[in-house]
Parts: structure tokens; C-alpha cells; sequence
């Protein structure tokens, strides 16, 4: 069993910087790719940012040139830096691994930017 355990997350004002990590652990024998996602109140899930076992990154418009992903492969960990928060970049973000036809979740950590 993969367990994704996310950390980082808290309250900042509009214009601070927040670092989130996603630590995995268990039986992992290959990794395609990982990525962070996140979801508001009352809406659906969406697509943050996901880099592949190769390194290539993709981001959502939204957070483009603010938030940047990272890995440590050896450590099977990523990282989310987000810079320039605003408060429409709140909610709760999840941390996704995909490998070997499978996908696993973690519990999430809730990201609060103030006006």
C-alpha cells in the first residue's frame, strides 16, 4: 500500500509564500508521475501543477509564473513553492502519485489566503 502524506499548508496573507511537501511512502516500484491539485468549497477538483518521472512539468493557467513544482526522486517527494498567493488560490490542496496503472491520494492540507 502507497501512503501520500502532504504537509505546509496553513494561513497567509494575500501576497506571501506558502512551501507544501508530499512525502510518499509504502510499496513503490515505479513512479510515472506526481502532481498537486486542489479544490474550493463547492467546486470540483482541479489540476495545479504535475511533473513526470522525466521531469516535465505542466501548470494551470491560474498559477503560472507564481508556483513552482519540484522533486526529489531518491526521497520519493515533491514540492510545491507558491509564491505571490492570492485569495482565490485557497482551498484544499492534494497530493496525487501515478505509477504502474494506479493512482493514490493524500489526505490534503488546507492553504487559507486572507484579503
Amino acid at each position: 500500500q502507497v501512503q501520500l502524506v502532504e504537509s505546509g499548508g496553513g494561513l497567509v496573507q494575500a501576497g506571501g509564500s506558502l512551501r507544501l511537501s508530499c512525502a510518499a511512502s509504502g510499496s513503490i516500484f515505479s513512479i510515472d508521475g506526481m502532481g498537486w491539485y486542489r479544490q474550493a468549497p463547492g467546486k470540483q477538483r482541479e489540476l495545479v501543477t504535475f511533473i513526470t518521472s522525466g521531469g516535465i512539468t505542466n501548470y494551470a493557467g491560474s498559477v503560472k509564473g507564481r508556483f513552482t513544482v519540484s522533486r526529489d526522486n531518491a526521497k520519493n517527494t515533491v514540492y510545491l513553492q507558491m509564491n505571490s498567493l492570492k485569495p482565490e488560490d485557497t482551498g484544499r490542496y492534494y497530493c496525487k502519485l501515478v505509477g504502474a496503472g494506479h493512482a493514490y491520494w493524500g489526505q490534503g492540507t488546507q492553504v487559507t489566503v486572507s484579503s
